[in-house]
């Protein structure tokens, strides 16, 4: 078949809008680009019953598989298809890619359509019976992340299917195409403080209790800790304040509640339980209540044969030797990292999430290059 390069098939990924839960028509895009490669394609959809609605439920996931004749090792790429709203004052619409001088611009360019566009491209150039090569491919890693490739990962258990080495292709780059690839990431855990008192007149506290005095105190303290101080591959964990809510329109009433967020970003030595539980106790202490949702554990592919590999091929074809690094925020990496060794590459991630989105149209052709190389070397 005529080969799509990494930009076209870029623009059609763009032109469908699939704005997180996504399903679809991005979704029929990608399996008739892989469908004349020889992949099965299987599709279905997670979190689609009524209960599961305010979970993130109905989102689409997609699994490709080609089985190569050439050995027995399993390469899996992994991504996502769907996309933050796009927000207003776009200089074009989101949903409709346009080149403007050497960027291809859209709503996905860079996160993470092009990254997905590049590696098809790069399918091209790898023979039918190379090694086992799969796609895990979702459009709920934007949102909660609750349907997505967790619901994916499941799918493969009940299938027996487990990769040996998987890249994601999220958009680690930061300067120059190359210049970072993430060999783990930092995990993630937010928590809601709740601070309940007695609503009455300012002029009469003894008749009230007041729960803002209470959540400052629980605030000092929590503000007042030091995790840790980093490690050998993790930056120093940090609490974050989100949020303060008292809600209170009236300059003489004591409120009745009072409620913070924080959020923290967490190294390998620590855990979401172990920092819930620490949260806890403090805020117990003091009159709260607490309620964490963990969003990811953290997680390390040690620097190795497969980091080693992908950083040979980028620097093959850019020049740039990548800095090995678990910055940055969470990814679907965090899920896949427990079954399979897991290494993120992509495009540069400066326009990420802003207005007018944007890949250089020689990235995305640079990128196809080091991923062909990648998966080359990896079924060797």
């Amino acid at each position: 078949m005529t080969k799509k390069s990494a930009l076209d098939l870029a623009r059609d990924l763009i032109a469908c809008p699939s704005i997180t839960p996504a399903t679809g028509s991005v979704f029929d895009s990608m399996e008739a680009m892989l469908k004349p490669l020889g992949f099965e394609v299987s599709r279905f959809i997670a979190g689609d019953r009524p209960e599961e609605t305010d979970l993130g439920g109905a989102v689409e996931n997609l699994f490709a598989i080609r089985t190569g004749t050439k050995g027995s090792k399993h390469f899996a790429f992994a991504g996502h298809l769907d996309v933050v709203p796009p927000g207003d004052g776009w200089t074009s619409d989101p949903f409709v890619p346009e080149v403007r001088g050497d960027l291809l611009h859209g709503r996905g360019a860079v996160d993470m359509k092009g990254s997905i566009a590049a590696f098809v491209s790069a399918l091209h150039d790898l023979p039918a019976d190379l090694g086992t090569i799969s796609l895990i491919i979702t459009g709920d890693e934007e949102g909660p992340a609750r349907f997505g490739t967790v619901a994916l990962m499941d799918w493969m258990a009940e299938r027996g299917i487990t990769p040996d080495l998987c890249l994601v292709g999220e958009p680690t780059s930061v300067h120059k195409l190359g210049d970072m690839m993430k060999i783990g990431r930092r995990g993630s855990v937010n928590m809601w403080i709740t601070v309940d008192g007695t609503q009455g007149h300012v002029a009469y506290p003894h008749l009230a209790d007041n729960p803002i005095t209470k959540l400052a105190k629980i605030m000092s303290e929590i503000d007042a800790i030091t995790l840790d101080n980093g490690t050998e591959w993790f930056q120093p964990s940090n609490i974050e304040f989100t949020d303060l809510n008292v809600g209170n329109p009236a300059h003489n009433v004591i409120p009745a509640k009072a409620e913070a967020r924080l959020s923290i970003r967490f190294n390998d030595q620590h855990s979401g339980e172990s920092l819930s539980l620490l949260i806890d106790e403090i805020v117990n202490r003091h009159g709260g209540t607490l309620n964490p949702i963990i969003s990811g554990e953290p997680f390390l592919t040690p620097p190795g044969d497969f980091s080693q590999l992908i950083a040979d091929a980028i620097s093959e074809v850019t020049g740039e030797q990548p800095e090995l690094s678990t910055t940055g925020g969470t990814s679907d990496a965090r899920f896949l990292s427990k079954i399979v060794p897991v290494v993120e590459f992509g495009l540069c991630n400066a326009t990420m999430h802003k207005l007018d989105e944007a890949v250089a149209v020689e990235d995305l052709d640079q990128l196809a290059k080091i991923y062909t190389l990648i998966v080359q070397r990896a079924l060797r």
